[in-house]
């Protein structure tokens, strides 16, 4: 009993998530008596995102190390990159363009799309976001979304961004597969809620009637190209974690589909429905799991957005993963 006693007393995690509302409080404190749109403030505004971000990282990746979850690094990283977006936005609105009696044109949602919008990110995850706007573009609208975006780009960050309107968020889901997808995965991150619920409500119906079949078979070519220029093996000893055969892209295939065809939200929901047995998820969980620790720790090993695990990185990544060397045996877990 002694022995294992230390394992079994709950740890105190050492991710720490930050809120908005407290990167905002400080940098009211350090921008106070100077104008928000000045250079000296937004300087300061700036080296307090950055701070927010590289003490999320760092805890990130300290959990990581510990535990050896990879999902909870990825959810982790995008619930710190959710309150920093939110951040920006809310002092964008606020503090930077305030409109004193906006009209119903001077309103915008933000959403996460892709890999984003699952709530999940790796450390060298582009951020994919969809502006949403109730018609044209504004002005205002324009202003804040350079704001968000400038800001992002200065922390160093890879954004992908559509601005587009409800009407023609739906009308490129109908002619185009992959804004489909990515409207399949919109998340709501700030702004205007009830702009982001138009775009669910008429996208759950006007675009997923019906077409189950079709986003099926998009689906699967695409993972079969993707297959192919990867070498149709899942038995390469330079593998891909993200795009290879058996990778994160396969699971999140999977996922899409069951989302689409069965109009399920989470994972979880596919096997109320029956179309995963609680042994058959409980499996897809612990893949998703390790892939995901996998990308994770690659990403942090590399300090950028590696997908393949190429020789000279693998002992390192082994040693993240909690493998030991065995010498001429080869690795094993440290844990058997």
């Amino acid at each position: 009993m002694p022995l294992v006693e230390a394992d079994l007393r709950p740890r105190k995690p050492l991710f720490h998530l930050v809120t908005a509302e407290t990167i905002l409080a400080g940098i009211a404190a350090d921008i106070a008596g100077k104008l928000p749109r000045s250079p000296e403030a937004r300087a300061l505004v700036l080296t307090a995102f950055k701070n927010a971000l590289a003490d999320a990282r760092k805890s990130a990746e300290a959990e990581l190390l510990e535990t050896g979850k990879g999902m909870r690094c990825a959810q982790n990283l995008a619930a710190a990159q959710d309150e920093i977006i939110r951040a920006i936005h809310t002092f964008a609105v606020r503090e930077v363009y305030p409109v004193d009696n906006p009209s119903g044109a001077e309103a915008i949602s933000i959403s996460a799309v892709g890999g984003y919008g699952r709530g999940t990110l790796a450390p060298g995850s582009d951020i994919d976001l969809l502006f949403i706007l109730p018609y044209k573009q504004t002005p205002w609208g324009e202003q804040v979304t350079e704001y968000i975006l400038y800001m992002l780009w200065d922390l160093g960050q890879k954004v992908g961004h559509a601005v587009r309107s409800v009407d023609e968020c739906i009308r490129m889901s109908r002619a185009d597969m992959t804004v489909r997808t990515a409207t399949l995965e919109a998340r709501f991150l700030t702004g205007d809620h009830n702009l982001f619920d138009q775009l669910v409500s008429r996208f759950e119906n006007e675009i997923m009637p019906r077409t189950g079949p079709e986003f099926i078979a998009a689906k699967m070519a695409e993972r079969e190209e993707r297959h192919r220029q990867m070498g149709n093996t899942r038995y390469v000893v330079e593998p891909n974690v993200k795009d290879g055969k058996g990778g994160l892209r396969d699971l999140n295939t999977l996922f899409w589909i069951g989302k689409y065809f069965y109009k399920v939200k989470t994972g979880a929901e596919l096997v109320d429905k029956g179309v995963l047995s609680p042994e058959e998820y409980r499996l897809f969980q612990r893949a998703e799991d390790f892939l995901w620790a996998i990308r994770c720790n690659l990403h942090f090993l590399t300090g950028r957005a590696d997908e393949k695990i190429t020789f000279d990185l693998q002992p390192d990544l082994a040693a993240r993963l909690g493998y030991a060397d065995r010498g001429r045996h080869g690795w094993a877990s440290s844990a058997s």
